[in-house]
């Protein structure tokens, strides 16, 4: 059966072995047969530098490379591993895509992104994104010592918790109008993102025609993968236990 699997946000650390072992079963039950795996965004909660070599990271470069032996693993940045790069990305057999890319899903051009450049109505997080996508900042970073990217990371974790707790939750959300001008400017129906963790197909229009937003879950509880096969399209969720 061709199925083909989505995942993002699960933010992997050492700190929640649940998540790890729920994210170990569905690679080694599910993932390996199918005919894609696509990663969209903060697969780890923090990325220092490729040079942050960990037993932890590299069971999950394992992992991943196990599966890519199966059938293709892509990945996309996301707001919390724009830092991972090349060296980290060839451990884990995956292919790294653009930030937005246009795939052929089982004949429908479908547009994946993380999504974060879709929430324009947090102004401060986008004056930070534009910066840290930048060719200067993430040179600069991975410069300095691992033990100072590591308290960089530990301080802009707590001011982010910090921010997100004063932000309305439309702020936080996709902006209904970048989302439609978005899928204008590449010409499609349909759209896969993470970001947002708030999992729904909703169904909308762009270009003058019928159009679905798809939206992965987070792993804080359980894991969330979409599953899609040429026939179905499918949220679903695996339990911790």
């Amino acid at each position: 059966m061709s199925i083909t699997y989505f995942i993002a946000d699960l933010h992997l650390s050492d700190e929640r072995p649940d998540i790890t072992d729920c994210l170990m079963r569905f690679l080694n039950e599910e993932a390996i047969n199918a005919d894609a795996l696509y990663v969209l965004g903060d697969l780890f909660e923090v990325w220092i530098g490729d040079d942050n070599i960990t037993p932890f990271n590299t069971a999950i470069a394992k992992a991943f490379k196990q599966v890519s032996t199966h059938c293709p693993v892509y990945f996309i940045h996301g707001n919390r591993d724009f830092a991972i790069r090349e060296t980290w990305l060839k451990k884990a057999g995956m292919t790294l895509l653009n930030e937005q890319e246009v795939i052929d899903l089982y004949g429908t051009p479908t547009l994946l992104t993380h999504g974060d450049e879709l929430c324009t109505k947090d102004v401060a997080y986008q004056k930070f994104r534009k910066k840290s996508r930048g060719w200067w900042w993430p040179r600069l970073m991975l410069a300095l010592p691992l033990w100072y990217r590591q308290r960089v990371a530990e301080n802009g974790r707590a001011k982010s918790k910090a921010n997100q707790q004063n932000l309305k939750p439309e702020i936080m959300d996709v902006t209904p109008e970048e989302v439609v001008k978005v899928m204008e400017k590449w010409g499609v129906q349909r759209m896969i993102h993470g970001h947002t963790h708030r999992p729904n197909i909703h169904s909308l229009t762009a270009n003058g025609k019928p159009a679905s937003r798809i939206v992965l879950g987070d792993w804080y509880d359980q894991g969330s993968v979409l599953k899609v096969t040429p026939n179905e399209v499918t949220l679903t969720q695996h339990s911790f236990k």
